[in-house]
């Protein structure tokens, strides 16, 4: 199930550059897509195996911090 909402989700981040605009603002667009659609934070959370006991405890631990204001 967890492939396949990764899937569901997946995509490459892309942006055209117009013929006036500058590098710096296609960067700075570029970068606001990839943050928007949360593919660096979907690479670091899958860059290294967690053992299912560890996903658990940082779940409960997330949960615990939604809570408590």
């Amino acid at each position: 199930m967890c492939a396949k909402k990764w899937k569901e989700g997946s995509h490459m981040a892309k942006t055209i550059v117009h013929e006036n605009e500058s590098i710096d603002d296609a960067l700075r667009r570029f970068k606001r897509s990839v943050s928007r659609s949360g593919t660096l934070q979907e690479y670091r959370k899958r860059e290294f195996y967690e053992k299912p006991s560890v996903k658990r405890k940082l779940k409960s631990e997330a949960a615990r911090k939604r809570r408590h204001y």
